[in-house]
């Protein structure tokens, strides 16, 4: 789609009501820096609905950040903002926040449809600018928004909060060091009963979140997805799907993800040739579990067309985990970037390929699950793409 076309025209996601007008850098270590140095980093939060109040708390808490103001469309959301954090101005007016002189940095936490308006308005204000999962409603608007963070030197962060928690963490640590061998799928579920959402399909509300985290473990791009999903409520976007990405090397990757399960699950399943990792979000602890297990095949010389398969069972052994909220990770890696200008791990650019997988599953979803293509290193030529 030619970037002068109209970002919305393909999307999925439904505009609400009260919308608002309108070579990839390597990746890094995560860096925990120690108390930052004064002055502190200035934030304004626009959105105090079901994640914001999350996010004013760590960067109210960590060290080296002052929230300033807090905007919401709904005044008793703010009440409740004032009441908690008397010292921090509350508004109804989102774009008095991101105009505000004294703030440094903009984080919004508003409906998927508001994504790309507000964090360009706020790019466009010389704002770093934290953003809400998914990064915005198209590839498009992802590249426009990384191609106007690098043109004004801000920082763009993409909440992808998960890849800063314990548990994925070490999950990463562990497919790098390749204990696990070759790996032969990765498969998640992420489904309980409800939230619906009006504005998104159940694969960019759910799948998000495990696309992220695929995206930072593998830390490579499928060359096609594939995936079906249904409607069940008249009216409503689609609240139960199948995704499946297609790797090099015979690796798949497979997500089912549900509005209508009676029960919650959120486990993850990562098999290589020597070792396989069972994550599971919901375990209070013992969130990831290594097992020693795995198949052998034998060949005897007189079977030349014949392989022996053979079962391997060892040990099971759950890493330690550290125990720091993932959130308040990212906000101090949030910080960190801005002070020191380092590429965040959840920078545009894994927003926008995540997007990517996100347009492509719901153009499969329209065609009955019928692949489609993703051309390789597609985020870069589209970070490129933006800036020529």
């Amino acid at each position: 789609m030619a970037l002068d076309q109209h970002p919305h025209a393909s999307s999925p996601v439904r505009l609400l009501p009260q919308a608002a007008p309108t070579a990839a850098p390597p990746r890094i270590e995560l860096v925990v820096g120690a108390q930052a140095p004064a002055p502190a980093v200035t934030v304004g939060v626009v959105g105090y609905g079901y994640w914001g109040p999350n996010l004013v708390r760590n960067f109210a808490e960590v060290p080296g950040s002052k929230v300033l103001a807090i905007s919401d469309l709904q005044p008793d959301r703010l009440a409740q903002a004032a009441a908690r954090y008397p010292a921090i101005n509350t508004t109804t007016d989102c774009h008095a926040v991101i105009a505000d002189p004294t703030i440094d940095a903009v984080v919004i936490m508003t409906p998927v449809s508001t994504h790309y308006e507000l964090a360009m308005e706020a790019l466009q204000a010389n704002k770093h600018v934290l953003v809400a999962k998914p990064i915005a409603t198209s590839s498009e608007q992802a590249a426009r928004l990384v191609d106007e963070a690098a043109r004004r030197k801000r920082t763009l962060m993409v909440d992808h909060t998960f890849i800063y928690t314990g548990a994925v963490r070490r999950i990463k640590e562990l497919v790098d060091s390749g204990d696990l061998g070759r790996l032969y799928y990765y498969d998640s579920v992420r489904v309980n009963l409800g939230l619906f959402q009006h504005d998104v399909n159940v694969l960019w509300d759910l799948a998000v979140h495990d696309l992220s985290i695929m995206d930072y473990v593998l830390g490579q791009q499928p060359s096609a997805v594939a995936a079906t999903g249904a409607a069940h409520i008249p009216g409503q976007p689609v609240n139960m799907a199948y995704l499946t990405c297609f790797f090099e090397n015979n690796l798949l990757a497979h997500h089912h993800v549900n509005w209508l399960a009676p029960v919650k699950v959120r486990r993850t399943l990562i098999c290589g040739d020597r070792q396989m990792i069972v994550y599971d979000d919901l375990e209070p602890s013992e969130k990831v579990k290594v097992y020693d297990k795995g198949i052998t095949l034998k060949s005897a010389p007189e079977q030349v067309y014949e392989s022996l398969i053979g079962y391997r069972s060892g040990d099971m052994w759950a890493p330690r985990l550290s125990l720091t909220e993932g959130l308040r990770l990212e906000a101090q890696h949030f910080l960190d970037c801005i002070r020191q200008g380092h590429t965040p791990l959840s920078d545009g650019l894994a927003g926008m390929r995540v997007v990517r997988i996100l347009e492509a599953a719901t153009q499969s979803v329209a065609h009955n699950g019928q692949p489609v293509d993703l051309p390789a290193d597609a985020g870069d030529a589209d970070a490129a793409g933006a800036s020529s």
